[in-house]
């Protein structure tokens, strides 16, 4: 990059030479945001009863706070790559910042449900711009070796601390309100935008793709999911045969049909599906969505059970769920080299079974006298477990299964599989609710045996190997 296009304060890192403060500053701002956007999903779960209860909404609609932004995150991903490839990294990543602050105060201060599901969804959106947009101002910033791979061990410590700090953050401010779980994250976003000004290095636009945005596709994807979690919730409100859930399911699949054909016949789709074809990289998505999805539908049951039946606090249940995330956020800097040194294929398949295994254990009734070192630490444990081993092997192994030039279009695919699969599974738990909580707990369990059969499909064709060579 030339001084013209690079700010002042910012030069990019050369190989062996130590960081400038400013190379350091604009790592945290990446990080930092990078946090946010990691416990953006946890602080709604454990607000999530303070909330339905000052709204008076059903849990069926309440989930829609968790739900509405994990759609917009994964259904917006792979447009959010598009937008910084034509647009460029800087503009989209700092315009995403003010609009993700602006969504945070609107959504604290609403007694609207509608907007406050909006907020959500548009804040959701904006970290699909700026979680892989901040990677890639890494990766163009930091020199192959070293000194990339500690930006990035770095920036992935952020994330994985994310949930972990959503968690004992929403505890503590919905204590006095759940409006300031979410609010807070606007102040802390502005002073990340007033770094980023001076920080984020400028870069140029691909001009020869203007105009290719590929809108049909995102906005098909997004529809899609948001229809298939309203007909989910419409089922247990409404029936079957209401022409509510008729039409919600008939939208989803229309939307959905519409694109698989925008990207089809687009002269650049969002996503090349020719990567649907590659084994481990579709087995690696579907796991990673049955283990985030059912992970996420179980601390929906858990923070019910916990705060509406037993009577606990929002921060006695942020304390309950530690032990389910902090063991990710402890051994995210090496979890790596554990995965290379094991085999991704091995570690998934331990990991998607200690997830159902604690799902099991789980209580199937909802006693209001709760026995934590035995109700509910051992499924916390198991969860957290099944993080540590599975989680960094699975994307180890989706993007390790594609040639280097398509590594960032698999990982888009895999992150859009996990952020779907949470938007799912949270609508399908909540409709299931009233039904009772044994019914959804059964649903919960079901996805993360899937999870499981999935990985222990990924161990045949190596096992087919060995004994061919026999």
């Amino acid at each position: 990059m030339t001084p013209s296009t690079t700010p002042r304060t910012t030069v990019p890192a050369t190989a062996g030479e130590r960081w400038s403060p400013a190379l350091w500053g604009l790592l945290f701002v990446l990080a930092g945001n990078m946090l946010i956007d990691a416990l953006e999903v946890s602080v709604a779960l454990v607000a999530l009863p303070a909330v339905g209860a000052d709204l008076a909404l059903p849990v069926a609609h309440a989930q829609w706070v968790v739900s509405g932004f994990a759609a917009g995150f994964g259904g917006l991903l792979l447009f959010g790559s598009r937008l910084v490839t034509l647009l460029g990294r800087r503009p989209v990543y700092l315009a995403a910042l003010l609009v993700f602050a602006a969504a945070s105060v609107a959504g604290a201060v609403t007694d609207s449900e509608a907007l406050l599901i909006g907020t959500r969804l548009v804040k959701g959106g904006c970290a699909a711009l700026t979680a892989p947009t901040g990677l890639a101002i890494i990766i163009a910033v930091f020199p192959e070796g070293p000194a990339r791979g500690r930006a990035v061990s770095v920036y992935s410590f952020f994330g994985a601390v994310g949930f972990s700090a959503g968690l004992l953050l929403s505890g503590l401010l919905t204590e006095v309100s759940w409006r300031w779980a979410f609010a807070f994250p606007a102040p802390v976003v502005l002073l990340l935008l007033a770094a980023g000004l001076r920080l984020i290095p400028h870069d140029a636009p691909d001009r020869d793709a203007a105009g290719r945005y590929g809108v049909p596709g995102a906005l098909g994807l997004t529809g899609a999911t948001l229809m298939l979690v309203y007909a989910s919730v419409s089922v247990s409100a409404h029936g079957w045969q209401h022409p509510r859930t008729i039409g919600a399911f008939v939208l989803a699949v229309l939307l959905g049909a519409a694109y698989v054909r925008s990207e089809l016949t687009a002269p650049k789709p969002l996503l090349n599906l020719g990567l649907l074809t590659q084994g481990p990289l579709v087995r690696s998505a579907l796991g990673a969505a049955a283990l985030n999805g059912s992970y996420l539908g179980l601390l929906l049951l858990s923070t019910l059970h916990l705060q509406q039946r037993a009577g606990w606090g929002p921060l006695e249940t942020g304390l309950a769920f530690l032990p389910a995330s902090a063991p990710l956020a402890l051994t995210a800097l090496h979890s790596g080299r554990v995965a290379a040194r094991f085999g991704p294929a091995r570690l998934i398949a331990a990991g998607a079974a200690a997830a159902p295994a604690g799902y099991l254990l789980y209580p199937r009734d909802t006693p209001s006298e709760v026995r934590y070192a035995t109700d509910v630490l051992p499924t916390m444990l198991l969860l957290g477990a099944a993080f540590v081993l599975a989680f960094a092997a699975l994307h180890l192994q989706a993007t390790g299964s594609v040639p280097a030039p398509r590594q960032a279009e698999a990982s888009g695919l895999y992150q859009t599989a996990v952020q779907l699969g949470a938007a799912l599974m949270v609508g399908l738990t909540s409709a299931l609710y009233p039904a009772g909580h044994g019914a959804a707990l059964g649903l919960v369990t079901a996805v993360g045996l899937c999870g499981f059969l999935v990985a222990l499909y990924g161990l045949l064709p190596r096992r087919s190997a060995q004994g061919a060579t026999r």
